[in-house]
């Protein structure tokens, strides 16, 4: 059953690549979106931005060796850096379920800072989805594997859309044709 995309939130990050095509795209369906942010942060989408106070983000504050150690990797311990994580986690809380593009490592994690989002979805037990720009498929998490997850629909009113700066045309038709297939056309 295809949901009213009036009815639908799209939660995600404004940035450069995916979340700007990701809103782009939810735009011409009708699609509301929130777009979370924060002082100092560079948005190319401006709809439905949601300028985040100190105080907010610091309600979704994480470890920075926590988060590289989970990760396999090193971040840097910028405060810009910190803040874009927070924002991460505000996006993925808000959503019901997870659409990210990117592309999915050997070891399991997502490359980039865009992985973040999609560790976190898998500690908040949210459906997620990540299509995989370098092998042009679907995968989906589950509880303890990534799975090849076919065509996935948009199945919640709330659901968040992020993913790499470096969207390619593969992943442009991936979001394209979500869309589609969640809300016809």
């Amino acid at each position: 059953m295809m949901l009213n995309p009036k009815d639908c939130i799209l939660y995600s990050g404004g940035a450069t690549g995916a979340e700007a095509f990701f809103g782009a795209t939810a735009e011409s369906y009708g699609v509301q979106e929130v777009n979370y942010s924060f002082d100092g942060h560079q948005a190319e989408r401006n709809r439905g931005i949601r300028v985040l106070t100190s105080e907010e983000l610091a309600l979704k504050d994480v470890s920075l060796a926590y988060v590289s150690r989970l990760m396999n990797r090193e971040y840097t311990r910028a405060p810009l850096f910190r803040k874009v994580l927070q924002s991460i986690c505000w996006q993925v809380s808000s959503g019901e379920e997870i659409f990210v593009i990117g592309s999915v490592q050997e070891d399991g994690t997502v490359k980039g800072g865009t992985g973040w989002g999609a560790e976190f979805a898998k500690i908040c037990n949210k459906p997620l989805f990540v299509f995989d720009q370098e092998r042009g498929i679907w995968f989906a998490w589950m509880e303890s594997e990534w799975v090849e997850a076919g065509q996935p629909q948009i199945s919640t009113r709330h659901f968040t859309g992020t993913g790499t700066r470096f969207i390619t045309d593969t992943g442009k038709n991936a979001i394209d044709d979500l869309f589609a297939r969640s809300f016809g056309r």
